[in-house]
């Protein structure tokens, strides 16, 4: 009987120190949220301000990718010549399971620029 409990014990106890272990330090999936962003006219340069990095033409359906049930705010700017650049922020939800679901599900963003 000693011995059934001793390898009980022993199978049990580590199993429970790592199921406490990734609760504990927030293991998460990785999931995607994505947005269908357009502009009147079309041809806009979008240019993500977090990194000064330009992430498509308009119009463009963008993937991000963060941690489940995370939300992003991503600040865009678009660009255009003649056009008077416009800055927009939106909110970008991690809820898809991969990016193609994300794409299938892209909020809609539009923004109209004025002419200079």
């Amino acid at each position: 009987m000693r011995t059934i409990c001793h390898q009980i014990r022993r199978a049990v106890i580590p199993t429970g120190i790592f199921l406490a272990f990734l609760v504990l330090t927030g293991c998460s999936q990785t999931m995607y949220g994505a947005a269908n962003i357009t502009s009147e006219p079309e041809g806009a340069a979008i240019v993500n301000l977090r990194d000064n990095s330009q992430i498509g033409t308009t119009p463009a359906r963008v993937v991000w990718k963060g941690e489940e049930g995370t939300s992003e705010q991503v600040t865009l700017q678009l660009r255009k010549q003649g056009y008077i650049d416009k800055i927009s922020t939106i909110w970008i939800n991690h809820r898809h399971q991969s990016e193609a679901e994300a794409k299938a599900n892209a909020v809609d963003i539009t923004v109209e620029l004025e002419q200079q």
